[in-house]
């Protein structure tokens, strides 16, 4: 998928990751997308309540060998 900024959140846990991402978007425009990396299990439940609360899409998902990988559309 394409993407015009990347996170790296590997090695954080809660609540870092999240934090990290609403910094990251806040400096980009509505409709580009943040592809996000990240090894916090917890991450999964954090993004998609994150992408409710905040209105950004949270475009898909994925995990493999323990690390989640995330693309959220700026709104």
């Amino acid at each position: 998928m394409q993407f015009n900024k990347e996170l790296d959140a590997r090695g954080l846990n809660c609540p870092l990751p999240i934090l990290k991402t609403k910094k990251a978007l806040a400096e980009m425009i509505t409709g580009e997308v943040l592809h996000v990396l990240a090894t916090d299990p917890g991450s999964v439940r954090d993004f998609k309540a994150f992408s409710k609360q905040t209105g950004n899409e949270l475009l898909s998902h994925q995990e493999s060998s323990n690390e989640f990988e995330y693309f959220i559309k700026r709104k």
